[in-house]
């Protein structure tokens, strides 16, 4: 996702980096009631027999493996042991005869969870004070207020020259470093929307408690709606253009942001830039017009859309390429680049959003017919959006919008629904019981969002697609895998769990001086790449699924961003407002 320059490496314990030594994975934060409950335990052989006991010290369960797995880099052996049969809500304890573990079952189980995946953003947000009343010991003063930002020469037109000044605050930080990105928030901001449009009485309830807490609108929107605002500022009124990002030339070290002071540009305006933009926009103008306080903003947004989308016709093939742009001009930016060099996903994704914000079938068909092509469903990513298309127009299945266009489009359900039951089939051979993580590559940079998260939305879109609660229960395995029942044993969430990842590559958690984290980010995740492998002490394994290192300077496996987030508060906010029901 980017590179960093040099890092000084800090020693820490071997504790800090090693996997969790309890053999016994669990989910570490809480199994629903109701719900089906697996646990893997490392080296089968060693028990014929589990028991869990209660709070009380009394057997309530006992049982054998259900069966032995092996993992295909290790071959480790593990057993794989289903207590579903405990439903009643309590603390127990999981023993192989040698070594305990604590469970805990209750309702709501991962409701706390949910709200921190979403707060999580409030922590991230930049340009204003972080305040106590709503943070705790992570509050901060206002930073990178970013209102004397500068248009870098690569996006210099005649009415903004180069070395001219624009406001464009707010927003949230976009994952360890400081910058704003509009390719990975457009991304972020549109999964956080498609949970919201899939249950909106769910969100509708969640207390976050942020400032702006208490008003007609539900917090969970009126945390999307700060990077909204942000987003809107990255627009060129004059053309439609949308500036690829706003950054420092270089990473700052690890700082808190008071103690930032490189000059902040907005460069390049690009062709994937303008399409994400569109179609956040237009979904954005949807699902806020349905509230009167956001009635301007709705219009407002729909009309940035269109033009956005305009421009993006006019120059269709504006990539980013950095280096290139380095060689022209000055200062160089060595930031993120989020460059993508195939934007028809993106057209299919911005005339699908507009399509169905306006009905407007002779502006926007052609271009959904044109960029489908050989549709496959495939989970999306910041550089693959053309499946948020599909989440939108599953959204929109029953809409008389919708049905008027079929000819068109694909069958959406299907398409979805084929994909889950392909996942599905993984399970019976899986390591972990997961749909998830059973090849090696499943496992890179972010794949904690990507295949395990990622999938577990896709999964929930093929329960609500066909009520059939096999997708459920496929989720909530996948959940299980990110809470604890994994190879390294790690609760990969800051601040949850028995084992969680504490040492982050986060600016904010590394400089404020407090031993814990930032609670409620994901964090990148097992990563054989190890691209960082050169500025950290050694991984503790080269396995694809143990390929992690809970250091501060891992880059490649410990990071953490907007998107990777996104994809957890839309996980496990959607699955806990379904297992709630």
């Amino acid at each position: 996702m980017r590179l960093l320059t040099t890092l000084l490496v800090s020693a820490v314990s071997l504790s800090a980096l090693a996997q969790n030594p309890n053999p016994i994975r669990v989910n570490q934060v809480g199994y629903y009631p109701a719900a089906e409950k697996t646990a893997a335990i490392e080296q089968a052989g060693m028990a014929s027999k589990y028991t869990i006991t209660n709070a009380a010290g009394k057997k309530v369960w006992s049982g054998k493996a259900k069966r032995t797995a092996v993992s295909p880099w290790s071959n480790k052996q593990r057993a794989i042991i289903d207590f579903s049969t405990l439903t009643t809500p309590g603390e127990y304890t999981l023993s192989n005869g040698k070594e305990t573990q604590q469970i805990i079952i209750k309702d709501a189980a991962l409701s706390d969870l949910a709200k921190a995946s979403v707060k999580a953003f409030y922590l991230q947000r930049t340009g204003e004070p972080i305040l106590e009343k709503y943070a705790g010991v992570y509050a901060r003063p206002a930073a990178h207020l970013d209102t004397y930002v500068m248009i870098h020469p690569s996006a210099a037109t005649d009415r903004r020259p180069a070395g001219s000044i624009i406001s464009s605050p707010g927003g949230w930080y976009d994952a360890g470093d400081f910058n704003k990105y509009i390719v990975n928030s457009g991304y972020s901001v549109s999964l956080m929307l498609c949970a919201y449009e899939m249950c909106p009485e769910y969100y509708q309830k969640l207390d976050l408690n942020i400032p702006e807490s208490g008003n007609a609108i539900p917090d969970y929107l009126d945390e999307v709606m700060v990077n909204l605002r942000w987003m809107q500022t990255m627009q060129d009124p004059a053309d439609g253009g949308v500036y690829h990002k706003l950054t420092t030339p270089n990473f700052e070290g690890f700082v808190m942001p008071v103690d930032c002071h490189q000059q902040r540009y907005v460069v390049a305006k690009t062709t994937a830039a303008a399409l994400d933009f569109a179609a956040t926009m237009a979904k954005a103008s949807r699902i806020y017009g349905k509230f009167p306080e956001f009635k301007y903003f709705a219009a407002q947004a729909l009309q940035q859309a269109k033009d956005a989308y305009a421009w993006a016709e006019r120059n269709p093939r504006v990539l980013y390429r950095q280096n290139e742009m380095n060689q022209k001009f000055k200062p160089e930016v060595q930031t993120g680049a989020y460059d993508d060099m195939n934007v028809s996903d993106e057209f299919l994704w911005a005339a699908a959003e507009l399509l169905l914000s306006t009905g407007d079938l002779n502006r926007y068909g052609e271009s959904i017919v044109r960029n489908l092509g050989n549709f496959e469903f495939s989970l999306p990513t910041w550089g693959n959006v053309a499946s948020l298309a599909v989440y939108s127009a599953v959204a929109a299945l029953d809409s008389p919008l919708l049905s008027q266009y079929k000819q068109y489009i694909p069958d959406f359900k299907n398409i979805v629904v084929k994909y889950a039951d392909k996942a599905l089939a993984e399970i019976p051979t899986s390591c972990f019981n997961t749909p998830g993580g059973n090849s090696e590559k499943s496992f890179f940079w972010g794949c904690l969002s990507e295949t395990f998260s990622g999938q577990g939305i896709a999964l929930l879109y093929a329960y609500r697609l066909t009520g059939d609660k096999k997708y459920l229960t496929a989720a909530l395995e996948n959940a299980d895998y990110l809470l604890g029942r994994n190879a390294t044993g790690y609760c990969y969430v800051t601040g949850f769990g028995s084992f969680p990842s504490m040492h982050p590559h986060q600016r904010l958690s590394e400089a404020d001086g407090i031993e814990a984290p930032l609670p409620g980010f994901l964090v990148g995740g097992p990563n054989p790449g190890q691209q960082d492998r050169t500025n950290t002490p050694e991984y503790s394994s080269k396995f694809a699924d143990e390929s992690y290192l809970d250091h501060m300077a891992s880059y490649a496996s410990n990071e953490i961003a907007i998107n990777w987030n996104a994809s957890l508060a839309a996980f496990i906010g959607w699955l806990d407002a379904e297992m709630s029901k």
